[in-house]
């Protein structure tokens, strides 16, 4: 009993306040649901660049002539593939083509990136093939044994089919955060499982315009593009100004650094915004944009990639927003030897359910201290340490005190996943604020 040295009403507050609620999700392959928005409405506009438009109809079938290219090649489930390109339309149909042909693809912005960290990020993704666009070739600096596509190439029309399909715990992307020499999996369940649930997905719905504004290898960037292609809105893909795509978006998911440059004033259609990055919006920052949209504060392990907690800013409380655990997932405070605290105590935040990515690319000395086996929900199942502090309120909500520092548990070895259970119930989620 790994709760046993708390008090009873401690115990059942670790529950009630840790644990999110089950919910489920109808499609938990990210280009399954893609594919179910173009077999539905094929001509409604997926993504708008520059003027240039792609409907859902065509970006899934030059997506799966990619794809069935890619299969071609040897690209097989389990693989990953560097999508090392500018945010364009053609990199929509890359990042489609390679989910398709069930791979997980490694994004770098070819136009932001030195060509020593393109060669350390295909190295130690173990990629074998880079898709890019033609005017970037020359800046690829390949390992021995990499091919380059040039997703500007005209590729004959063939549907694709996978050898294998994908399995929901299989890797969707691969994020490799600024200054950080490892990557981390995310799986399509850590996608579809926010994305597919309220409020992870914003409510975002067919006629909605998501802005696409953050680097193309940062965690939430994956937020922006899937959250809007898996939920048949329209991808607004900026260009070098923001402010430009953000105008007529409903949706925003921004850093902090990328809202202080846009006046909400200049969008006025917008209706929801998720703010994610550490540390979290300022109190002023958040004030100006709540009076524009709801505002949530998301945030999770592993570099913005994954959200495990999510708190609504209200202006009126004289307090920051206090977050709660998403759909699926676990939230835990824990002291140093991965006990349970009681509530008030402050601890290291914890994640567990389905906000757990796969683990690191890179070495299995990445992983030393970040994942251990959850004692919480048991059967086979893994957490992850978020590097945050962190404590329960008396009224349910989870106070961010800021980053963990470099006291860290005793280094494990990441356990192997085993099947994923149901989480068990749970009270229903309060509307709170959220953060990236």
């Amino acid at each position: 009993m790994p709760l046993r040295h708390l008090a009873p009403r401690d115990q059942h507050l670790f529950w009630q306040y840790g644990r999110g609620p089950g919910a489920p999700v109808h499609e938990p392959l990210v280009h399954r649901a893609v594919e179910r928005h173009a077999i539905v409405h094929p001509h409604a506009v997926a993504a708008e660049h520059h003027g240039a438009t792609l409907t859902y109809g065509e970006l899934d079938r030059y997506a799966g002539a990619l794809a069935a290219h890619l299969v071609r090649e040897g690209v097989r489930p389990g693989d990953h593939v560097g999508l090392f390109a500018r945010r364009s339309i053609p990199m929509l149909v890359g990042l489609l083509a390679v989910l398709k042909a069930g791979a997980a693809y490694v994004p770098q912005d070819v136009s932001r990136t030195s060509p020593d960290r393109l060669r350390h990020v295909a190295r130690t993704a173990r990629t074998r093939v880079v898709l890019t666009q033609k005017e970037h070739v020359p800046r690829i600096p390949l390992p021995d044994g990499h091919r380059v596509i040039a997703l500007d190439d005209p590729v004959p029309y063939q549907r694709v089919t996978p050898i294998l399909l994908p399995h929901p715990d299989d890797g969707c992307h691969v994020v490799f955060a600024a200054g950080r020499p490892e990557g981390v999996k995310v799986t399509h369940r850590n996608v579809t499982s926010l994305l597919h649930t309220e409020p992870g997905g914003l409510g975002v719905r067919p006629g909605d315009r998501v802005a696409q504004l953050l680097d193309l290898a940062c965690g939430p960037a994956a937020r922006e593009i899937l959250g809007c292609l898996t939920r048949g809105a329209t991808l607004v893909i900026g260009g070098d100004d923001p402010a430009v795509a953000a105008r007529t978006a409903t949706v925003l998911i921004a850093t902090p650094a990328v809202l202080s440059g846009i006046d909400p004033a200049d969008c006025p259609r917008l209706r929801a915004l998720a703010v994610t990055g550490e540390p979290g919006p300022s109190r002023a920052l958040a004030d100006r944009w709540s009076r524009q949209a709801a505002v949530h504060d998301c945030r999770g392990p592993a570099a913005g990639a994954v959200v495990s907690t999510m708190a609504r800013h209200d202006p009126s409380a004289g307090r920051p927003p206090v977050a709660r655990p998403v759909p699926n997932s676990t939230v835990y405070v824990l002291d140093a030897d991965r006990r349970a605290l009681p509530v008030g105590e402050t601890g290291e935040v914890w994640a567990g359910g389905d906000c757990v990515p796969a683990g690191h690319v890179g070495g299995d000395a990445s992983d030393a201290g970040r994942y251990a086996p959850d004692p919480f929900l048991g059967e086979g199942r893994t957490m992850v340490r978020t590097g945050t502090l962190g404590r329960w309120t008396r009224d349910g909500g989870l106070e961010h005190l800021g980053p963990a520092g470099d006291d860290r548990p005793e280094p494990a070895a990441r356990p192997r996943t085993g099947g994923r259970p149901s989480l068990p119930a749970a009270a229903p989620y309060a509307d709170t604020a959220p953060r990236a």
